[in-house]
């Protein structure tokens, strides 16, 4: 695993979540973080994992360490806000696996896309977690027709963590709700 070792929590525990704070600005820049990363996250699984239990790894950084992970695992020596390091190739919801691998976030990053799209740090992070999340239970936006099914998914477990639609005023949000019925919505592997 790319970005953290897995931590199996506690046993009665549907979802474990694994976090890791590597940058302490994040406590500074957003306080009461670990509270929102975890509520984004558990809202993402109890929307796509009907039963079964399953667990993964996030972890909060800085625009440095994103700027190694993204040049040592996707070619790109940039920072980017958020990457996701599926441990499986494809899942079954039904029956997830024990663990779903790692999701990372940049703070630097997040915080500046978060003042150029004048929303707060926290709804920010939020959608970039239940994003990152999604892409490990298979879901991509590599084409048209997957982004038209992740998208409103996002949307949908955002409005229920009461945040605004992070696509709204997009020109491809018309279209999107009509499709996700017929797309398929995880990535063909």
């Amino acid at each position: 695993m790319p970005v953290t070792s897995r931590k199996t929590g506690a046993a009665s525990s549907r979802f474990a979540i694994d976090l890791r704070i590597a940058d302490p600005a994040w406590r500074q820049a957003l306080p009461g973080v670990a509270a929102l990363v975890r509520r984004a996250c558990r809202a993402t699984l109890r929307r796509e994992v009907a039963q079964g239990s399953t667990g993964l790894a996030l972890l909060l950084t800085n625009d440095a360490e994103m700027r190694q992970l993204n040049g040592a695992w996707r070619g790109k020596p940039k920072p980017t806000n958020v990457l996701s390091f599926p441990a499986e190739a494809a899942i079954d919801p039904a029956a997830p696996p024990d663990y779903l691998g790692d999701v990372a976030l940049g703070l630097e990053i997040c915080a500046a896309e978060a003042a150029a799209q004048g929303k707060t740090l926290a709804d920010h992070v939020a959608h970039l977690v239940v994003h990152g999340t999604l892409h490990l239970l298979g879901y991509d936006h590599e084409s048209r027709a997957q982004a038209m099914a992740m998208e409103p998914l996002e949307v949908e477990i955002l409005a229920g963590l009461k945040i605004a639609d992070p696509y709204a005023g997009s020109i491809k949000t018309k279209t999107k709700t009509k499709a996700r019925a017929k797309t398929p919505a995880r990535k063909q592997r």
